[in-house]
């Protein structure tokens, strides 16, 4: 299983850069991550035909936190704080 051994957020820039335990590199924007949200109301909102706005440019991750061994916790400058993203999925949206 590929792990992360460094994540990275640069707030600055609006990327979370993840460096994985197989040496590749994920680069991944903050609105791309909040666009891409799988929690429960984001979902609901998809299955319902409204989808998730495409988020503003200038939106930024405002905290990472690590959920034990599965992923991170993402909270967002929009208020949207309810996203886990496990590693897997997080691997998967770099190849967007």
């Amino acid at each position: 299983m590929v792990v992360p051994v460094e994540i990275t957020d640069h707030r600055l820039s609006g990327v979370l850069e993840i460096t994985w335990s197989d040496g590749q590199h994920s680069r991944l924007h903050h609105a791309l991550l909040r666009e891409q949200c799988r929690c429960a109301a984001c979902e609901q909102q998809r299955r319902h035909g409204s989808g998730i706005p495409r988020p503003d440019p200038t939106l930024r991750l405002e905290r990472v936190e690590p959920v034990g061994e599965h992923g991170l916790n993402l909270a967002f400058s929009d208020g949207h704080d309810r996203g886990i993203y496990p590693w897997a999925y997080l691997r998967e949206l770099s190849a967007l």
